[in-house]
């Protein structure tokens, strides 16, 4: 007969305000098959978890029943205390009585009477459970890092400065990032290339870094500790071994007026280019769309000037398989455009801003690349429309931004501190000027920041105006900023010779996209989710991937950094072992009932369920069935509850355990 311990929490008041623990731990003694049963102010404490071990040894207990919080929050922990105290550990089972129960009940009574049948329905699931064993997989101590800005630049070199060979794959011809284009960075005024070059240099010629610029994830396969993943290494029409980045094939290009991207089309480069003059790799690339020789067939003067001979017009993409234990997904962040958005898109434009047709309304990136030194003007502020000095500049905070009417309804996090950082640097550089900006609220979280913040009001003279911009409109040279002062509830309006919108933060184009070829979960602005808020904030929902940086949500710098560290943390813990252990919690076939539909195969989401040919001695094929590799199962039981032929089971969900909750009730 089962011997099981029922262990009932208090989570403080969390459980204790709504539920009477005493009287269900009371309720939970008398259950057939229960030999213990006590309450407990905090299970998951050290005293907590010694009670549950001294009555596993005292009682001689074959089950536990924890009756506490979520098992997303202490599943583990309660069973490896079940596991020091000499008990399998999959005999281990949580009854949610807070989030299921405390917190979702203000009736005492009610709530009382649904935990004691809770717990009784996990008595009954207990005495079901089997003895289940850990499986063991090997792992490649092989990094793939995703994402080449500063999130993906720190972990690339966390990791490889552990030893560990690290994969670095940037979408664009160089790395940088973001933090690139910058000119200096709150709150200390550091010049961000200062910071991020040595950064990037470093790990280009570190030498455990393996770098894949202009290049793509196009397919991912395996599962944590074996993934398998394909690279599109797009043609540069420039073989990168033979360049020397001497910058001839640049210089004597005709074709010299295409808008450059890196400087938010401030200013021109050439068909054959290097983003910007540190960009690392210093390889230039061809844009075949601009290019006279890849329209026309015509041209051909870089190769003509190429010493080395380097340029290559028959360069064709490359796929590239790279073996890894671990993936760190840091894509970053672009910004919200106020342009009119695509048909079908939830993301809204703003046509009272014009819809970004008014020249001398930019955003906060194209400001900074005003500001920078190495930018088009050379770090002078100059209006795009005439290239005048604007003495008057007006800076609207939120757009896009906490505006649930144009579908974005987050707080970007950011825009409070660059906005400040502007009004520094404008009047840096035009002392005359006046900075005025058009805010909701000053939010600040972070050292140092609120009194960076106060300095741009006390010091720089920034007009703070608290209320909303309704419309901008062109005046001649000038913008108008119609608006609002709530603070003495007055209509504002200025007219501005520049006008800079703090635009939300947004994931990368494609981020869904890529997303779905990782197989993790993505929120609905498509930033990627973690697996726990609190506990797991670089770790996917699918194992052995992590996040850091702005893909996960927006972030300043530090955050970033902090982060992207932390991911690298969590990798090099996956390679301190040759082999990972994993919970046996996976789907298992039953092969003489499969009937070969495969209807599991079309369902799971981790891509675990696979074709099995069963032959005789002979080797002739008798017939196929599915195979679940249990490297690879999440334990979803998607396939479990798809199967016609009820074919599948999920070890610890089996049908037998269920039923016998049901019929406890």
């Amino acid at each position: 007969m089962s011997r099981i311990g029922v262990f009932v929490c208090h989570c403080g008041e969390n459980i204790a305000r709504t539920v009477d623990v005493e009287r269900v731990a009371a309720k939970a003694a008398q259950l057939p098959g229960v030999a213990y049963a006590t309450d407990y102010k905090y299970m998951c404490s050290d005293p907590g978890q010694s009670l549950l071990k001294k009555a596993v040894a005292e009682h001689g207990l074959d089950g536990i029943v924890v009756a506490a919080c979520s098992p997303r929050m202490h599943e583990k922990t309660f069973r490896n205390a079940a596991k020091s105290a000499g008990l399998n550990p999959f005999l281990c089972e949580m009854a949610n009585i807070r989030e299921h129960c405390s917190w979702v009940h203000e009736d005492k009574e009610e709530a009382t009477a649904k935990a004691g049948n809770i717990v009784e329905m996990m008595v009954a699931r207990v005495k079901k459970d089997k003895r289940l064993v850990p499986i063991t997989v090997p792992v490649t101590k092989r990094a793939l890092v995703i994402g080449g800005g500063i999130a993906g630049i720190q972990a690339a070199l966390d990791i490889a400065d552990t030893g560990h060979q690290v994969v670095l794959v940037e979408r664009e011809p160089s790395i940088g990032g973001h933090m690139a284009q910058l000119s200096e960075t709150f709150p200390t005024l550091d010049c961000s290339q200062c910071i991020m070059t040595p950064k990037m240099v470093d790990a280009a010629n570190h030498p455990n870094i393996t770098l894949h610029t202009y290049s793509e994830i196009e397919a991912v396969d395996g599962y944590i500790g074996n993934f398998q993943v394909t690279v599109r290494k797009k043609a540069r029409s420039v073989i990168e071994e033979k360049c020397t980045g001497c910058g001839v094939c640049s210089a004597k290009c005709p074709q010299k007026k295409i808008p450059n991207a890196f400087d938010k089309n401030l200013g021109t480069r050439p068909a054959i280019y290097v983003p910007f003059p540190q960009a690392v790799p210093n390889t230039p690339v061809i844009d075949r769309e601009h290019c006279t020789y890849f329209k026309s067939g015509k041209c051909g003067v870089c190769a003509k000037v190429c010493g080395p001979q380097a340029v290559d017009y028959t360069q064709e993409d490359q796929l590239i398989t790279e073996p890894v234990g671990a993936i760190v997904v840091a894509t970053g962040f672009e910004l919200y455009s106020i342009s009119e958005k695509p048909k079908g898109s939830p993301i809204k434009g703003y046509g009272e801003f014009g819809h970004g047709t008014i020249p001398d309304v930019i955003d906060g990136l194209t400001f900074e690349r005003l500001a920078s030194a190495s930018g088009p003007t050379g770090g002078k502020i100059l209006r795009p429309s005439d290239g005048k000095e604007p003495k008057q500049v007006v800076f609207v905070q939120c757009v896009g931004s906490r505006a649930r009417e144009k579908g974005i309804s987050y707080c970007s996090k950011i825009c409070c501190m660059y906005t400040a950082k502007h009004t520094m640097l404008y009047k840096h550089k035009i002392h005359d000027g006046q900075a005025y900006v058009f805010f909701m609220d000053a939010r600040t979280p972070g050292k140092s920041y609120d009194e960076f913040w106060r300095r741009a009001v006390e010091e720089e003279e920034a007009v703070y105006i608290r209320g909303m911009v309704s419309r901008l409109y062109q005046k001649g040279d000038k913008v108008v900023v119609m608006g609002s002062d709530i603070s003495v509830g007055v209509q504002v309006e200025i007219e501005a010779d520049l006008v800079v919108l703090a635009t939300a933060v947004q994931p990368r184009t494609g981020a869904d996209t890529l997303a779905q070829k990782l197989g993790i979960s993505y929120d609905s602005y498509h930033f990627y989710s973690e697996a726990h808020a609190k506990l797991k904030p670089v770790e996917c929902a699918t194992a052995g991937i992590y996040l850091a940086g702005a893909c996960q949500g927006p972030k300043d710098i530090p955050d970033t950094v902090s982060q992207a560290s932390a991911a690298a943390a969590k990798v090099m813990t996956l390679f301190a072992r040759d082999e990972l252990e994993r919970e046996p919690i996976v789907a298992k076939v039953n092969e003489r009932n499969c009937v070969a539909c495969l209807a599991c195969k079309k369902v799971c989401p981790y891509g675990a369920v696979e074709e099995k040919e069963i032959r005789d001695r002979q080797g002739n094929l008798i017939r196929t069935v599915a195979y679940v590799n249990p490297g690879v199962c999440g334990g979803c039981g998607t396939c479990q509850a798809t199967c016609p032929s009820k074919s599948v089971e999920l070890d610890g969900y089996t049908d037998e355990q269920i039923m016998a909750m049901i019929e406890a009730l």
